[in-house]
């Protein structure tokens, strides 16, 4: 999982406020339900003396979502008195929950959240297609398709004057918008980065559009026969694509580490292996109850086991905080990737461990 888009949550000085907030609305009184769930959440930030600014600032953004009933959960992150992080999310966190904390509390979310692959949809007919192209952040890109719309775009029926030459022109028709439609899916493709690619539509479109498409993009490509369920088929390839990755990420850690290579397991072992800024992949175990703890400064690089090791890398006020905070934080600072181990998955149990950028005989063990 590539945690660049956290950046900009650690440009603040904290304390943060982070907020998992329960709006579904599954009876006739769901309104006041949530809105009970939420002064619920709100007396904990109080008690954990959240700041008046940073808590006001939660509390507008719940609150208007509320009103407006955009989604059925919903987390905030905040600090200096402003939303920093606002994600709506299509049902229920697994828990409600409100903290206040050196560090936001990013590992329920990011669980959550997964792997989010750059793709493309594409629905396609005999007169063209369109195409709706998604990065990893959610910007997403719709492009129209338009075919050839002159006569003669459908068969004539069987009888007609001059049936045959006007079946040879629709086909021809077809076979241009496709022809099109596979060039613009190729480009498509390739300039997102698409690492999966739906095509759906009238089937011989589809067979004619695939045969347009280059063979690296089409190694990729999954054809989708029933439109109406185009969202679930989508789902379904991620999820896929989310456990492969996992897998591999899994595999090349236990083959490294049992090589004694590119790769540590334990937090006292990672955190070194941080502040050498080593890791290129960090791996947790999905635990938001983990009771591990380390010691941080205000750089992401001031991390470790105790205050004192902290204070001896420059830092003068050393705060304990959840040791996934921290490690989170650092490895989203030095551009690495994040991989969220399921606990049913590869790996499981594991607690912390790191696939390395390079080999460090002072690191392995």
């Amino acid at each position: 999982m590539d945690l660049t888009f956290l950046k900009p949550l650690y440009t603040r000085s904290g304390p943060y406020v982070s907020v998992y907030a329960d709006l579904t609305r599954t009876t006739e009184d769901a309104g006041k339900a949530a809105e009970l769930k939420w002064r619920a959440l709100r007396e904990e930030l109080k008690a954990q003396q959240a700041p008046d600014a940073t808590l006001r600032a939660v509390e507008e953004i719940v609150t208007g979502e509320m009103e407006r009933r955009r989604s059925e959960g919903l987390v905030v992150f905040a600090a200096d008195g402003e939303a920093t992080c606002v994600e709506r999310l299509d049902g229920a966190p697994r828990a409600d929950l409100a903290r206040v904390s050196p560090l936001p509390h990013l590992l329920p979310f990011l669980a959550e959240r997964g792997e989010r692959f750059p793709h493309l949809v594409a629905v396609v007919d005999r007169r063209g297609g369109e195409i709706d192209c998604f990065d990893p952040d959610g910007t997403h890109r719709h492009i129209d398709v338009p075919g050839d719309e002159e006569y003669p775009i459908r068969k004539v029926k069987a009888g007609d004057w001059n049936q045959s030459r006007f079946q040879r022109s629709a086909e021809n028709v077809w076979k241009h918008n496709a022809k099109k439609v596979g060039r613009e899916v190729d480009k498509a493709a390739r300039g997102c980065g698409a690492e999966a690619v739906v095509v759906a539509g009238e089937a011989r479109a589809r067979t004619a559009v695939l045969e347009e498409v280059s063979p690296d993009v089409l190694e990729y490509t999954v054809e989708s026969e029933n439109n109406g369920a185009l969202d679930g088929e989508l789902h379904r390839i991620l999820d896929l694509k989310s456990t492969e990755r996992i897998l591999t990420v899994a595999e090349r850690f236990e083959r490294e580490l049992a090589n004694g290579e590119r790769a540590v397991a334990g937090l006292p072992a990672v955190v070194e292996a941080v502040r050498r800024g080593q890791i290129q992949t960090l791996l947790l175990d999905d635990d938001p109850e983990s009771p591990a703890r380390l010691w941080v400064g205000p750089d992401p690089g001031h991390i470790g086991m105790t205050p004192d090791e902290v204070r001896q890398l420059g830092a003068d006020e050393p705060r304990e905080e959840r040791a996934d905070a921290a490690l989170i934080r650092a490895v989203a600072c030095m551009d690495g990737q994040l991989v969220v181990l399921p606990s049913d998955g590869p790996g499981a149990s594991l607690g912390v461990g790191a696939v390395l950028r390079y080999n460090d005989p002072a690191t392995v063990h």
